[in-house]
């Protein structure tokens, strides 16, 4: 029996462009004081980055899978596929590295070997919507003398830097580390110095602020106006905006905004509706402020992004976009008054009216979510960094 764990240095969450390193420790748990004849064996190990794809059947229309790649890879015991049995098509991999061969291990001893592989820049970022899921792994294969391969698979999230060309950042100059002694370039050092300019470079975009003001109006007149001091985010930051009622000549009895993503499916790989289709657009609400509303002048709202929450991107099958969605409840009656006199020359009972004819609207806000720091994401939801296997 021989135990192989897989241990991610700094933890399971990283920008794409980022060289990830792991840590396989393989072990003979037998006690030092076995036999010789208790030393274990194995041929080979072997470690690959992947993504995996799949698609609701109900929501995107794919072409006709190739025949070669069927929808569930297949079963193979005597090939390293690191997709074996993955549901899905496998549509991003970097090349397979051989960890070891020939390993010989006494009772009680442990050998350790690295793992560094830069993750692709051009791949879609870790993503599980209603229409499609994109899910990264790091798969170690193992396998004994005439014995089938065994898999260890570890989960990882990736963070693409999608939308950072929408941005505007300042003209800076960036002279990128160099030295005579080294070899210029392999394709990682470039990815890998490209990834952490990006993280400097998020900072900059997300950190310039300017007040935006919106008029808000339905049919009848203005409602109020609605402030916001900037339009591109970082996970885990706040979206804070502030409402101005009391310049509105419609009378405001509700509100209502919620932080949503909206998933919409390319037009091309759309599932008609008559074909018994899902829609082919989805929300999901990650955070909501309500209240009520009438006679207030001014009030605001913060609405967290979660840091577990996925930036927006966009691919050839699918888009994820974000944004603001307003819910107003107006009143029909102009001049509506829901107060007491003020001025009364004895006391009176007053109640307001059991009944008011309301109108209501919606309004959409579009907003920019970018990654923020691998670090701070993987405190959202911490996946396990280890994994362990018993061959």
């Amino acid at each position: 029996m021989i135990e192989v764990v897989a241990e991610l240095s700094r933890g399971p969450v990283f920008l794409a462009g980022e060289a990830l390193e792991c840590v396989v420790t393989v072990t003979n748990p037998l006690p030092p004081t076995a036999t010789s004849a208790s030393s274990e064996a194995l041929a080979w190990a072997s470690a690959q980055i992947h993504c995996q794809f799949h698609a609701s059947e109900s929501r995107v229309a794919l072409p006709p899978p190739d025949s070669s790649q069927p929808d569930v890879q297949p079963e193979s015991q005597t090939v390293f596929l690191p997709h074996r049995g993955e549901r899905g098509q496998c549509i991003l991999s970097t090349p397979p590295k051989i960890l070891f061969c020939d390993l010989r291990l006494d009772p009680g001893e442990s050998k350790s070997y690295s793992y560094s592989e830069v993750l692709p820049i051009e791949g879609p970022p870790s993503f599980r919507g209603q229409s499609v899921k994109y899910v990264y792994k790091l798969t170690i294969g193992c396998q004994r003398v005439n014995s089938p391969i065994t898999l260890l698979r570890v989960p990882l999230r990736v963070l693409v830097l999608t939308g950072l060309q929408d941005v505007q950042f300042p003209q800076d100059e960036a002279v990128a580390p160099s030295s005579p002694f080294l070899e210029e370039d392999e394709g990682g050092k470039k990815d890998s110095w490209l990834a952490e300019l990006a993280g400097e470079r998020l900072m900059a975009a997300t950190s310039c602020r300017s007040l935006h003001l919106y008029n808000i109006s339905d049919g009848r007149g203005k409602v109020g106006t609605f402030g916001i001091f900037k339009s591109v985010y970082r996970l885990g930051e706040d979206v804070v905006g502030t409402l101005n009622l009391g310049e509105g000549t419609v009378a405001c009895l509700q509100f209502s905004v919620s932080l949503q993503t909206e998933e919409r499916v390319q037009p091309e790989y759309q599932r008609r509706r008559g074909a018994g289709g899902a829609p082919s657009v989805s929300h999901v609400t990650h955070a909501r402020h309500q209240e009520s509303c009438l006679h207030t002048t001014r009030t605001s709202f913060s609405l967290p992004i979660p840091l577990s929450s996925t930036p927006g991107f966009c691919t050839a099958i699918v888009s994820l976009k974000w944004r603001l969605h307003f819910e107003f409840v107006t009143s029909r009656e102009p001049g509506l008054v829901l107060l007491p006199p003020t001025e009364q020359p004895e006391p009176v009972t007053w109640t307001g009216p059991e009944q008011v004819p309301v109108d209501t609207f919606s309004w959409d806000l579009p907003i920019k979510v970018l990654p923020t720091s691998p670090t701070l994401a993987s405190y959202a939801a911490p996946g396990p960094s280890t994994s362990t296997i018993t061959i």
